[in-house]
Formats: structure tokens, sequence, C-alpha cells
């Protein structure tokens, strides 16, 4: 079962990259209410060099707000996550597929919000395929 979509950007350093998809997001209505930066956590804690590796915790408040009327325990799936990594000369953005929300939890009742956040998940990472 793939569980992602992901966008491979070309010729795009890092932090521009990662500048987009913020922006991306936002234009799509949602905001961060969450990042961790992964390569400097391992750094830290562990010694380990990695590539870059940002996860971003996107949420959309009223999409948000219908998932948890429909399950409360939809919570332990919010926020979207969006990781943005280098993957060689490229830069990777991958968000979690939505869909999986349904897959997960079996219940339709969440289908449309599933469906809607595909939808603006989907514009805002062929945003940044354009540019």
């Amino acid at each position: 079962m793939s569980y992602d979509r992901t966008v491979r950007l070309a010729e795009t350093d890092f932090g521009t990259a990662t500048a987009a998809v913020r922006q991306a997001l936002a234009d799509q209505g949602f905001g961060i209410l969450t990042e961790i930066d992964v390569q400097a956590t391992l750094k830290a804690k562990l010694g380990h060099d990695m590539e870059d590796y940002l996860i971003l915790g996107a949420c959309n408040p009223p999409l948000a707000h219908q998932a948890l009327e429909a399950d409360r325990s939809i919570g332990l799936l919010l926020p979207c996550n969006v990781v943005v990594r280098r993957d060689g000369d490229h830069t990777l953005v991958q968000a979690l597929d939505p869909g999986t929300m349904v897959t997960l939890t079996g219940l339709d009742a969440l289908k449309p919000v599933a469906d809607e956040a595909t939808a603006r998940l989907d514009a805002a990472l062929s945003a940044l395929s354009a540019t």
C-alpha cells in the first residue's frame, strides 16, 4: 500500500525548496504547527550525520475539525506530515496520503475530509513541480 504523495524537485537547493513548500501549503490553507529538523536532532543526540531532512506538521483547521468530529482518535494521524529531504542532487517533498485515514480507520465519514485534503495537498505539490 502506497501511503505517500511525492514530487522530486531538480536544481533546487534545500532552503529554497523548504520556503516554496511552506508557501504552497499556505496557498492551500495549511499552516505549519510543528517542525522537526531530523538532521539537526540526530546530529545533536547521536552524533549522526545525514542529509537535510525536515518534517513539517501541516494543518488545515477546517479539515482537522471535520475529521475530529467524525473520529476523536483521528488526532493520532493529525497534522498532515510533509517531509522535505535531500536525495542526491534533488530535493524530495513527500506528504502522507490523507486517504490513509480512511484506510486505517475504515470510517466512511472520513472520506470527504480525506478527499478534500488530498486535493489540496496535490495542488500544493503540483505548484512545486511547476516552479
